[in-house]
């Protein structure tokens, strides 16, 4: 008799404002990555592109230890809000394939 297994999400979408917590996203994004979905940010304004941006960066620290390197790859996305056309920035954060964790620079380090 076959067993049934429940599928893992596919992709995960989180709503960020510039007033999100940049830590809070960092651990759903983090936590979805692990679960194995394919996680979509999207953002409306330049502070909620900040929080997002910040997020991400945040997330990668906490996936780096457990051997999971990410990529990020933005996107343009027309949305509707209480009836008005917006633009959002939307972001697809997957595990990079292939390639084991790097170690997260120092803050300190120069670049060349």
């Amino acid at each position: 008799m076959p067993t049934i297994t429940e599928p893992k999400p596919a992709i995960g979408c989180l709503k960020v404002s510039s007033k999100s917590s940049p830590a809070s996203v960092a651990g759903a994004i983090a936590g979805m990555i692990k679960d194995g979905a394919t996680v979509e940010i999207q953002a409306v304004g330049a502070g909620a592109v900040n929080q997002a941006v910040k997020a991400v960066a945040i997330s990668r620290g906490f996936l780096s230890p457990v051997g999971i390197e990410i990529c990020c790859i933005p996107s343009f996305a027309d949305i509707v809000i209480d009836g008005e056309y917006r633009t959002a920035i939307r972001f697809a954060v997957e595990p990079r394939a292939g390639l084991a964790a790097a170690p997260v620079a120092a803050e300190n380090a120069t670049i060349p």
